[in-house]
């Protein structure tokens, strides 16, 4: 079925960060139904491997662009998703500066684009903003526990802040911004040196390595397939009416990391067994999403059980990496030096 926009074409829609590993599967979601796409990424983290089957397509256009210095797009948008920004402890910590721009400035720049155009406007914001949390499942209106000094303020803090920038243009009447609070994600595409709990425990195992633990591995996390937060993701777009808060999006199901190791070498025998090592400074105990909202304005909720996507993520990572995968080497990208200098202060 092709969807309209108000003029009665087909509808055009950019997605900021649409090389990504899930800003990629948003893209042929988007493309499926068809809509034409407009994919804007750097890629210091997003992969020109996840467009490259797209580059023929009718209905889309890349532009290798970082949205810090995003000003203008030179047709019609109605729609803009803004997925743009490291989403991995080593990939947003390799350049904080950096990431904490691309969070403020380079939402401010979409935001704009959004108010030009009268676009719609989803911001994929973090269950990061939480923190460490002291409330436990996670609602919406939990003002969070987190640590603006610290290693990974660059992400949360910077999530935080594009967050006000989003209700502050809403509040305006500038822009129909809605905002999602994504919780951890996995599925085919990430990448294997990303640094997540998932992609970490997996390319180990087919490697045959030790599977690294960090802390007890009592921590909790609770994992949402890709393809349902895609759906997510477009049902907060496409919902008529403007939820005017923050929406989760997350699977509630709850499992401690050594759950899910167990999970993965029941998958994935392997001999090496398991190692601790000590758990990253402000790094969260507990992750849970309360889903009430998004069920109730969305009508959404995931349906990929974890062991069904761990499954389908392996199969992927055996698919792509071989039988035996090299060791976790550092963050993949354009190194630090190459990547744009933000400028601060005038």
């Amino acid at each position: 079925m092709l969807h309209k926009n108000r003029n009665g074409q087909g509808r055009t829609v950019l997605v900021a960060g649409g090389a990504g590993f899930v800003g990629s599967h948003l893209l042929d979601a988007l493309l499926a139904r068809g809509d034409r796409v407009i994919c804007v990424d750097s890629f210091i983290t997003g992969s020109e491997a996840n467009v490259w089957p797209l580059k023929n397509h009718p209905n889309f256009r890349l532009i290798e662009r970082d949205v810090c210095a995003l000003d203008q797009i030179d047709e019609p948008v109605d729609q803009i998703y803004n997925l743009a920004c490291a989403a991995s402890p080593p990939h947003y910590q390799a350049d904080p500066v950096h990431t904490m721009m691309t969070c403020v400035q380079g939402t401010g720049n979409l935001l704009a684009l959004a108010e030009r155009h009268g676009a719609t406007f989803v911001q994929a914001s973090t269950s990061e903003v939480y923190g460490d949390p002291a409330e436990h499942p996670q609602r919406e209106d939990y003002r969070g526990n987190v640590s603006c000094t610290g290693p990974r303020a660059c992400y949360d803090e910077g999530k935080r802040a594009a967050e006000a920038l989003c209700f502050d243009m809403l509040r305006a009447g500038r822009a129909d911004v809605r905002v999602a609070r994504i919780f951890n994600t996995y599925g085919p595409r990430m990448q294997p040196d990303d640094g997540r709990i998932i992609s970490n425990l997996l390319v180990q195992a087919i490697a045959g390595q030790p599977l690294t633990i960090y802390g007890t591995g009592e921590q909790t996390r609770s994992f949402c397939f890709v393809s349902d937060l895609v759906a997510g993701l477009m049902a907060l777009m496409d919902v008529d009416v403007n939820p005017d808060a923050p929406v989760n999006l997350g699977n509630p199901g709850e499992f401690t990391i050594n759950e899910l190791a167990a999970m993965v070498l029941a998958m994935i025998p392997t001999a090496s067994g398991l190692v601790y090592r000590p758990l990253p400074k402000d790094d969260p105990h507990r992750r849970r999403p309360d889903i009430s909202r998004a069920r109730e304005l969305l009508g959404w909720q995931p349906k990929i059980a974890l062991a069904e996507g761990l499954r389908l993520t392996s199969d992927w990572f055996v698919a792509t990496l071989g039988d035996a995968a090299a060791p976790l080497s550092p963050p993949a990208g354009r190194p630090v030096s190459q990547r744009p200098r933000i400028r601060l202060g005038v």
